[in-house]
Parts: structure tokens; sequence; C-alpha cells
């Protein structure tokens, strides 16, 4: 008989043999926990389509900061969601703003214990759900978009942001909130573009979580699911706009783009488990067909594989948990 001269389970034959043998490491400083706040709330709000996650109050949200810090998360990605809208959406430029508020909240609990990140957006503030203001005809406008966009960010990095995610997706926009935060002299914070980010059918619950007003969708300025190489195009536009960083979202269906953006990024990479992905584990570990740690465990790590240097995901304070506990 023949036997096989190569054996590669050999390096499988146990954990301690897997665990030397690991290509990919999944440690909390790689995870980024995404925290809603709602304006107005004297209790957590539970979303039901999102098991697990609260639209947090400002005192729940310090104490969720508090233990990211604790468990060494590598951050926390604030989203506000204002009591009153407008079309402009100026609840978001507002220093008082629920947003605002809760970054500075959040920055006196952790100080620099934690980095403190924030989404530069208007979708949660507008009263028509869009990312942008609208035209007279109803279009998202780029340019006045971006004119909110930079005093936005400003006022965001005043009340203690580490890093600004401007998520919009508008054309330019890295370059227009670069200028502005050093034009207000802050220059050391961080801007985190979302530089690929699609049209996804898998933001579904994320529409609950922000009590969403979108009328229509965002395939006007959001990426197209079936294209690859304009991902490559948009990163490379952010970074020549001065992107300290950039992002890839979705994650787990778009892993070819994350690989493609981390081969060719000369700066840290970040994906975004979103909502839809994150619901999906939860429903099928729900009804006993997965296990449920060890699919959460599994499907980072495969963001983590793919090539994001730190992954944004709302299991991420369970997870570190578990990581904790595995050491």
């Amino acid at each position: 008989m023949s036997f096989p001269a190569q054996r590669p389970r050999r390096l499988r034959t146990s954990p301690a043999m897997r665990r030397l043998t690991a290509e990919t490491s999944l440690e909390a400083r790689h995870l980024i926990l995404p925290a809603f706040v709602r304006e107005g709330l004297s209790e957590p709000n539970p979303i039901t389509s999102m098991p697990g996650v609260v639209q947090h109050t400002r005192d729940t949200l310090k104490a969720a900061a508090a233990e990211a810090a604790e468990l060494g998360l590598g951050g926390i990605m604030l989203f506000g969601i204002p009591e009153q809208r407008d079309a402009v959406g100026s609840a978001g430029m507002d220093p008082q703003g629920v947003l605002n508020q809760a970054i500075s909240d959040v920055r006196a609990e952790v100080g620099d214990d934690l980095i403190v990140m924030s989404d530069v957006c208007l979708d949660e503030f507008t009263d028509h759900g869009h990312c942008g203001v609208l035209d007279d005809a109803g279009r998202v406008d780029n340019d006045a978009t971006l004119e909110i966009y930079a005093e936005m960010a400003v006022q965001q990095a005043a009340a203690g942001a580490h890093v600004l995610g401007p998520s919009g997706m508008m054309d330019g926009q890295v370059a227009v909130i670069r200028q502005a935060l050093d034009a207000a002299g802050w220059t050391d914070t961080v801007v985190l573009a979302y530089a690929a980010k699609y049209a996804s059918a898998f933001y579904g619950p994320f529409r609950e979580a922000v009590d969403s007003q979108l009328k229509g969708d965002r395939r006007t300025y959001q990426m197209d699911a079936a294209n690859r190489r304009e991902a490559v195009r948009e990163v490379e536009l952010d970074l020549a706009e001065g992107a300290d960083m950039v992002m890839v979202k979705p994650a787990m269906s778009y892993l070819d783009i994350l690989s493609d953006v981390a081969a060719l990024s000369d700066v840290p990479v970040s994906a975004y488990q979103i909502s839809g992905e994150y619901a999906m584990i939860e429903a099928a570990a729900a009804n006993g067909w997965i296990d449920r740690r060890a699919a959460i465990t599994e499907s980072v790590l495969g963001i983590r594989r793919a090539g994001a240097d730190t992954v944004l995901t709302y299991a991420a304070t369970e997870l570190a948990g578990w990581l904790t506990e595995g050491k």
C-alpha cells in the first residue's frame, strides 16, 4: 500500500497544536462595539430584530463603554437617535444634541482607555432618512451635504471623539472633513472612512435600531452589490483625500472586497459585521440550528482572516468576554 507522504493533519492533533499553528488571531483589541443612544429614554429599549442589543440611555451607554474599556475592546462606535428630526438633520450639528452629548459622556467615562468613535452621517437625524440633504427634485445633494458633514465633524471632535466615521458615501467627504478638522485645530482627530459601503439587504435591523424614517432607498450613493473593482477606486480616492483608516461594509457578504482592500491599503482596515448579519446568527441559534458562541466566533475570525485589522460587531463585548475566559 502507498501512504501519503504529506500529512497536514499533524498540525491539527490537539488544541495546543492548533493554537501554535493558527495563522489568524482574534483578540479583544480587534473588536469595536457599535452602540445606540436614544434621546429621552429613561431605561434601555430592546431592539427586537437584534436580540441582546438595545437603544441606550445616557447612563447605560456610559456603563457599556466602561465595560468595553475594562474588557480591552479596541473602540466603541456611537450612533445617536434624536427626538426631533428635520430635513437637514439639525440635531446632528447641535453641540447639545443626543450624539454630541453621548460622545462627551463616554469620553468623560473612559478617557483615553477606549477609543471613542462617532458616526458622521445624517440618516439618523433627517425626517426623510437619507444620508444627506435633498434638492428640489428629491435627490441627495452631494455638495450641500458635505458642508453639513464638515460642521458635524468639528462638533463631534469638540465633544471628544477620537475617531470620526463618515458613513454617507458622499463623494469628497473625507477631504472636506479633514480640511474642516485641521482648520478648527483638530489635527489629531482620526478619520475612519466608510470607503466601500454597499447598498445591502442586510441593513434591515439597523433601521429599527435608529428608528429610520427612510423613504425610498440609498442606491444612488451606496455601492452596487455587483461591483468589485469600483471598491478599489473608492478606497484609493479616500486614501488620497487623507483617510487614516478605511472600512468595508457589510463584512460577511463582501469578504472578497475586504481582501482586495486589505491588499492595497497602507492604513488600517476595518470591516462592519452589520445588523442583518448579526441577526441571522441570532435567529439560527435561537432555533437550535447552530451553536451560537461557535458561530459568532467563527464569523468574526473569518472577517479577520479576510484582512480586517478591526471588526465592528454587535457581539463585541460578549465575544471579548469569551476570549478572556479562554486565556
